[in-house]
Parts: structure tokens; sequence; C-alpha cells
């Protein structure tokens, strides 16, 4: 084989494990919650008017979910972006076939990371529901029965 063949089989092979190329810098992150029709907004800007509801989030990026629903306890919750199994994959695929530039991309983009969780499953409480599960939990804190 001479060498510009096998530089272009390289080259090939190092594309191939760029996650950015791979797995993209986006991922769909869905919403679920009993019961369905809930609001969701997120802090980086993202909204739906009816759960369950999906949206191409980025994946480099943490926010937090805020869901909420007319006669419902409004409940907020912290989205984690980081390493996925898939994109340590990718990482260690760009080590080994020479890809510094494309793990600094992949790095930059995103790629590796994963939003965590997903999908963000939400089961909302009335008022009088989110009380009673509040004493219960402060019961078994001091350790008594609830």
């Amino acid at each position: 084989m001479g060498a510009r063949a096998l530089a272009l089989v390289c080259a090939a092979l190092s594309l191939s494990a760029c996650a950015t190329i791979t797995r993209g810098s986006n991922q769909q992150f869905t919403v679920e919650s009993t019961p369905p029709g809930a609001h969701v907004s997120t802090s980086n800007g993202f909204q739906c008017a009816a759960t369950p509801c999906s949206f191409r989030m980025p994946r480099k990026d943490a926010f937090r979910a805020t869901v909420s629903m007319d006669g419902y306890v409004t409940q907020e919750h912290d989205i984690t972006s980081g390493m996925s199994g898939n994109g340590a994959a990718g990482l260690a695929g760009n080590v080994i076939f020479g890809g510094i530039v494309g793990g600094v991309v992949d790095a930059n983009s995103g790629a590796l990371n994963d939003l965590k969780p997903n999908p963000l499953i939400v089961i909302l409480l009335t008022p009088a529901e989110a009380a009673t599960r509040a004493e219960a939990e402060a019961a078994l804190a001091a350790g008594r029965q609830p």
C-alpha cells in the first residue's frame, strides 16, 4: 500500500472516531410527566406546551428544567452534562488515531457528553400531596414513624 493510500485510510479512520461527526453536538431530550400535559421551560430558552415532549438540546450545557401545571406544585430539576460511555469511546478513538484536533473539537462541541437524567420523568403533586410527603420525610429524618 502506498503512502498516499495509507494516509487516506488513517484519515478516514480518525474521522469515523470523531464524536462530533458520529454523535453530534446536540441530543434529543425528553420530558414526561404524570399527569401528562404539563408545561416545560428550560433555563436555556426551550419550552413545550404539554408533556410528553422532546427538545433537540446542546449536549455541552447543563440547564434547569421547570415543569408546571395548574393545580400542581411546580418542580425544578437540574439537568447535567457529563461524559458518556460513547463519548469516552470517541475520545479514545481520537487519541489512538492521532486526532488531537478532533479531541479538542469534540470536547468543545460537547459531543463527548450526554444530558442526565434523560428522559426526565416527573410526578406532579397537588399542594396537599406535597405537604403530606414533606411531613413523612421530616418524620423519617427525625427517626419517627410517619
